[in-house]
This record gives structure tokens, sequence and C-alpha cells, in this order.
């Protein structure tokens, strides 16, 4: 049977339905006399039954042929296909009242409300047994999977509407939240609350949850998958018709995270009053211009209209993205984007490429910059970090590059992690060479945490938002300065701008006002309110995002600093801020970077912490405290 059904044609199972269809007109029609008046049957001729006959079967075929009947599949039948079987038995109804009178059979009111009610009930009944009989038959050798819908609403509806018909889904009741709908009954399958998730589960043997949520955010679908996976449970999630035609984004994401959202103070714009002549047809080199600051300085730096941009980059898909985009600006004008993929490890090539292009200005971001990445990778970290400014700092000294700006951060200051203390040594090498020349201005920028930079918690929170949770901290108490990253690249910017130290010798350190430093913990409390979430703690049980605390990691500080001595002096710009801090004499620096590589060539980890410990204030003691609270 199954093989004689999928070899039959599609004309041939219209011509079946269609078939049925004439032949129970007929039959209605004696089933309606002998319901309503069956003495009038034996005085009626059979000339009389079959003009009658003829005539609603001719109006059934012409119907059912210009409505389009036989082709709507049996799957899809309820709804539109019942309301034309409807109206076909109406035209039916009326053209037998018409030829009844017209060949004066006595017919009645009653006889003919009966004929169209038992003509329509049978070309649908008819038609949900013949489907529930081909499921029967293709199911055979199949085992049919029992699903739950979750969401009650129109997607859900219409989904278990269309897997009425699958041979191999049955839908056997919605799950929704509303209670409004808890109780009702839609299609006839039972509306339950959550609650009674476990019960169906346990009742009709369900592996499978469909999620017909599509307006729900991606967060709220992502806490409710969890749930029920977490219940052993396989989850599929429904997009929306707009996403199914490309109107919006598959993959939804959270609303983008702007500064005056969770800065707890307004944002530092427009920095760069007396920025532009050091940039205006000049040529810049930003290293690390694929990264998250590197390609925000570049982006910037078009509005200063410079000559050519250097686009010094380790990592060839980063140095892809940014070269295209930045090409394809408007603002980018008759500006020349050089690409360069190589490491500011590598002496000869930096020497060579700003030899070669007239460097005037160096923007130095390039750096290995998560904390425990760098913490089980320490040499790595050192080399990129440490040595690779040396080099990149060597070569703008010895070929004049006007400017030179280093990119810190707040956790060189007594660090407790290699990432941080290397890029204090980073610090201590560009303040050295600063004492060397009057040809060129050496300046650090030392700022906090970027917001949506790579790596940063708030990307982290909110993919784990999206998945439904649970968001991982480190610790309850833990805080960090926040800054956006327009905010950065126009600090070091601005710097560039500011820079004046040949006659002073010591390399200036630029600092933001930064305002109060913010908890992490109500940062992601604000970002799952954000998303259209709700806490999961112990005063709401049923809440959608759970805060985990996982414990601080290695290296890392409950609050971190902006400056290692108290006291800053003014700039011209009223955010910015300039300190002074201690140096290393011109021997300590390059006894320190001697055995720095010299432990770098030996893979020595323990000689590279040595050096930190010697030559980075509060390192040594800090790492000491920072062991012994992970081993307790």
């Amino acid at each position: 049977m199954r093989r004689l059904f999928e070899e039959m044609t599609r004309p041939a199972k219209q011509a079946i339905l269609l078939g049925v269809d004439l032949m129970l007109a007929p039959v209605a029609l004696l089933l309606a006399i002998l319901a309503t008046a069956p003495r009038t049957l034996w005085t009626m001729s059979l000339e009389s039954i079959a003009v009658m006959s003829g005539t609603i079967t001719a109006i059934a075929l012409i119907g059912s042929v210009v409505l389009g009947i036989p082709k709507i599949k049996l799957k899809s039948y309820e709804g539109v296909g019942v309301l034309k079987s409807s109206l076909v038995g109406l035209l039916s109804a009326i053209g037998l009242f018409a030829v009844s009178k017209a060949i004066n059979v006595p017919m009645s009111m009653l006889t003919l409300t009966f004929y169209a009610l038992l003509f329509i009930l049978a070309m649908v009944i008819i038609r949900f047994a013949m489907l529930h009989i081909l499921l029967m038959i293709l199911s055979v050798g199949h085992v049919r999977r029992n699903v739950l819908v979750y969401g009650a609403g129109t997607t859900g509806s219409q989904l278990a509407s269309a897997l009425r018909g699958h041979d191999r889904v049955r839908v056997v009741a919605f799950i929704d939240d509303n209670p409004s709908l808890q109780g009702m009954t839609i299609l006839g399958l039972g509306v339950y609350g959550s609650e009674k998730l476990d019960a169906l589960v346990r009742k009709h043997d369900v592996e499978r949850i469909l999620l017909a949520m599509p307006s729900a955010s991606a967060a709220r679908q992502g806490a409710i998958a969890r749930k029920l996976m977490e219940k052993g449970l396989d989850v599929h999630s429904l997009p929306s018709f707009a996403q199914l035609v490309g109107a919006e984004s598959l993959a939804e994401t959270l609303v983008p995270v702007t500064a005056g959202k969770f800065l707890n103070r307004p944002a530092v714009l427009d920095l760069h009053p007396q920025a532009e002549s050091s940039y205006r047809d000049k040529c810049i080199l930003v290293s690390g211009a694929g990264g998250s600051v590197g390609s925000e300085l570049c982006r910037q730096l078009l509005k200063y209209r410079p000559k050519k941009i250097v686009l010094f980059e380790v990592s060839e898909h980063a140095l892809y993205q940014i070269d295209k985009e930045l090409g394809a600006l408007p603002d980018a004008g008759v500006i020349e984007f050089v690409p360069v993929l190589g490491s500011v490890t590598e002496y000869r090539l930096v020497r060579a490429v700003c030899q070669q292009h007239a460097v005037d200005v160096i923007l130095h971001a390039a750096a290995y910059k998560h904390v425990p990445l760098v913490e089980a990778n320490p040499l790595a970290g050192l080399v990129n970090n440490v040595l690779g400014t040396r080099t990149l700092a060597e070569a703008a000294l010895h070929l004049n590059v006007s400017r030179f700006i280093l990119i810190s951060t707040d956790k060189a200051v007594r660090p407790t992690n290699v990432m941080g203390a290397s890029k204090r040594l980073a610090e201590l090498v560009v303040q050295d060479l600063a004492q060397r020349t009057s040809n060129t201005d050496f300046s650090i920028v030392r700022f906090g945490n970027v917001l949506g930079s790579s790596g940063s918690v708030v990307p982290l929170f909110r993919e784990q938002i999206a998945q439904g949770g649970p968001i991982t901290l480190t610790h309850e108490d833990v805080t960090r300065y926040f800054m956006t990253i327009a905010e950065a690249a126009q600090l070091v910017l601005i710097a560039g701008g500011l820079a004046d130290n040949r006659n002073e010798g010591s390399g200036d350190l630029f600092v933001l006002d930064m305002g109060q430093p913010i908890k992490i913990r109500d940062l992601a409390e604000r970002m799952i309110a954000a998303a259209g979430c709700s806490l999961k703690d112990e005063a709401n049980p049923d809440g959608d995002i759970e805060i985990v605390v996982t414990g601080l990691r290695p290296g890392e500080k409950l609050h971190e600093e902006l400056l290692i001595e108290p006291g800053m002096l003014t700039t011209p710009h009223e955010k910015i801020l300039r300190a002074r801090e201690r140096c290393l004499s011109p021997l300590e620096v390059s006894t320190a970077l001697r055995e720095l590589r010299s432990a770098v060539a030996t893979g020595n980890s323990e000689a590279a912490f040595h050096v930190m410990e010697t030559y980075v204030e509060g390192y040594g003691q800090n790492r000491g405290h920072m062991i012994k609270r992970a081993v307790s």
C-alpha cells in the first residue's frame, strides 16, 4: 500500500478526491430524505431522483474544480479547505432547491438544510479519515515522535497545525507561561503551564521540545532552552517569519551596549581640539591595527586627513578586515592605506616599514592583553608586550619618528599578573628611551577596561545571556574602570597632540578621568535587565539568568588602580590628566632587558618571573599574595 501511494501521481490523487466528493453528493441527498421525509422518497420517481442527483453532482463537480478543492493537500485541508467545501455544499443545496421546484418535487427546508450539513460534514470527515489512514500507512516501519510545543501563540498554533500531517512527529500538547492561555484547547490540544512539563513528558514519552516563541528575546529563549536541556530534553527553536524571509537576523543579538548605560558617568567626547596638527598630512603607523582599539584609532584618524596610514597587524584575518573596512568608508578620501602583515618583534621588518614609508607618528596598540592566556603563556606575553615595544620604540628613535605613543593599561599599576607586569615593563622601556632623545616625543596613555572590546566582560556577558546563562563572575566585590572604545581612541589621539617632552626627558604618562570604578556584579545585573530578563537568585528562583561566582583567576585583582604614585597634573583638556611616576635608570632597563632576553632564549619561565619581581614595583609582593590565596 505504501509503495502504491508513493508511486501515485499528483493528478491521480486529485482525481480520487474529486471522485469521492461527487459520490458523496447523491449519498448525502438520499440520507437527508430518509432522515427528514422518508415517505417522500417512495413517492418520487427514479427519473426525479436521477435529475436531482445529477444536478447536485454537476454543481459539486464545477464548484470543486473552480475552487481547487481537490488540489488542497490532506494535511493542509483544515481551515481554507473546510470553508471551500462548505461553499460547495451550500451551492449544491441551492441548486437542489431550484431543481426540485422545476420538476415539482416537494423538498422541505429541513431536508435541504440537513442535506447541506451532511454533504459538508461528509467531505470534511472523509478527508480527515483518509489523512489518518495515510499516516498509518506511511508510519509503518517508522516511530512517530511525540513533541511538545513551547508557546501557544500564533506561531505555535501554526506550527502544530503544520505538523498534524507529519508522518514522524506528533504534537501532544502546548506549554505556555501566559496564565491567560493556560487551560485553553487549541487545535484539540491542551495548553499547560511549565509546572506541568515533567508530568507531560512522562505521560507521553516526550524527548523533544519545539520552541515557538520568535518574538521573545534571544536571552529569554536561551534561558528556557537551558532549563529544558537540563531535564535531558532535545530543544529546537522555530524562527519567526521575518527571520525566514531575511528581514531580521536568525542569530538575534542583544541591544547594543551604550556608554551612558553602564559608565556611571557622562561619556567623554570630542577629545581632539589640538590634535589636528599632529596628524594632518602625516604618515601614521598603527600597530595592532586590526584589534579593538587599533581599528578604532584608524577610523578616528580619518577625520584628521593623514597622508598615509600603515596598518601593522600580525593577524591576517584582522588585517584583511580593517583594510577592507577603511577603504570603503566615505571619509577615506585620498588617504593611502598600507596593510603590513608582521610582528612588532621583527626589528628588520619594523625598521624597513618605517623607513620606506617615512613614518611620522607611531600609535603602538599591539599587545597580548587577555590576562588568563598571558598568565598561561608568560614568555610569549613578555616577548610581544615588552621586547616588541622595545623593538618598535627603538626603530622610532633611530629613524627620528616625530611621535611614539604607547597604549597601556591600569593593570600595569602594582600588577598581580604577567600581562600587567609586561605592560609596566613596556612603560619603563618607553620612559627609558624618552631620556635618550630630543627628536622623538615618547608618551604613554593608560586607561582601564574598554567596553565592548574583545575579551572584556561586556561581550562575554552578552554571549552568556544570549545562551540563557549563567553569567560567570569571579568575585562578588570585583570592580573595574571602564571607558568606551571611542573614548580610548580619542584619548590616545589627544595625547599625541599634547605630548611634548623633548626638554624633559622622561616620557609623558596620560590618564583619563574615568570617574568611579564600576562593580562588575552591578554591570551584570543591568545587562540582564537590559536584555529583558530577570535575575535568578534565592529571592527569585524562577528567574531567567543566574550569576555564578567562580573565584578570582590567577593574577586577577579585586580592584584596579590608575596610578602608582599619588598626584596628577592638569592638561589643556579637563578630562586628561598627566602623571609623573618614577622610572628605572638606563642601566636597570638594560639589565632587565638582557635578563629577559636570556630567559626567553632558554625558555626559562622562572627567570622571566624573577625579572618582573625585581624591576616591576609591587609585582613580587602581589604575586606571592596571589599564590598563597590560590593555594588556600
